[in-house]
């Protein structure tokens, strides 16, 4: 929804400066608008590999709805981990086994459905307990692996940010191609009355109009949006992380919950006396 109301206010100042002095008809230009984007959708074509090509029209078309990691969603995925940590405490650690083997048909999981719902996030918390539970209980080598996880993570959530800011840095560029083919196409009508020269110059100016107008309007805000996504999703794996090595470092499930719930950024961080009230209700 933000990136509607804000695409509707880029486009709505536009146009509420320009058509008390302009016409619309000049602005619209199919064929500027073939070059543009078609040379800019060829060229992230041949600049990426087809995962970041699928992941970037994917996590773009995803940012109509607003942000996944809220508060509610970080309060669910604490809630959870204070289960799992709680059964693994009270009936041994083996006790969580099928849940870590089969997380989509525990019943620990399905009472998190947003937590569920997030297969990587799922994934990530299913590997490390069942490493866990296969002896790996070395805080420091199970840390260093979570750091080198992470990193790999936030590094490919960035891929789609990223590539879509290299097509809005060369949208401009794009822009300036389609003008001088439309002052190429002008040169040919240098016989022709003032009138018809001056409106394929025009023509030729909206090419550079529009080159700036989609990268700074509309894929470099897109670019910007992602990034944040990619960088809220790390700190979500974060809270993971820092709930698990809280845990295997023998803390009570409540305290470990509470390192994790420290380690939530602060627009979407539950206070202590939410988190308390929230884990009453999971017991």
């Amino acid at each position: 929804m933000k990136a509607i109301v804000g695409t509707l206010i880029v486009i709505g100042s536009l146009l509420g400066g320009y058509l008390p002095h302009g016409s619309i008809g000049i602005l619209i230009q199919p064929l500027e608008v073939l070059i543009i984007c078609g040379g800019a959708l060829g060229a992230f074509i041949i600049a990426n590999p087809g995962w970041v090509i699928k992941a970037g029209f994917g996590s773009s078309l995803k940012l109509a709805k607003g942000s996944p990691y809220t508060k509610e969603l970080h309060l669910e995925l604490l809630g959870l981990m204070f289960r799992l940590f709680n059964k693994a405490r009270r009936e041994g650690l083996m006790s969580i086994e099928a849940d870590v083997e089969e997380p989509h048909s525990s019943e620990l999981f399905n009472s998190a459905p947003l937590v569920a719902a997030d297969h990587h996030a799922v994934d990530f918390i299913c590997d490390y307990l069942r490493l866990m539970i296969s002896g790996a209980s070395n805080p420091y080598q199970l840390e260093d692996l979570m750091l080198l996880e992470l990193d790999i993570h936030h590094h490919e959530a960035l891929k789609p940010a990223e590539a879509i800011n290299k097509v809005a840095e060369g949208l401009p560029a794009f822009g300036i191609v389609a003008a001088v083919l439309g002052i190429v196409i002008t040169m040919s009508y240098l016989d022709a009355g003032p009138m018809e020269i001056a409106h394929h110059m025009s023509v030729a100016l909206v090419g550079t109009f529009l080159g700036i107008l989609v990268a700074y309007g509309v894929v470099a805000p897109i670019s910007s949006d992602l990034s944040n996504r990619a960088n809220a999703g790390s700190a979500f794996y974060g809270v993971i992380k820092t709930c698990l090595m809280a845990n295997l470092n023998g803390y009570a499930p409540q305290v470990a919950v509470e390192f994790g719930r420290k380690a939530i950024p602060g627009q979407v961080r539950p206070n202590f006396q939410e988190l308390d009230e929230y884990l009453q209700t999971q017991k």
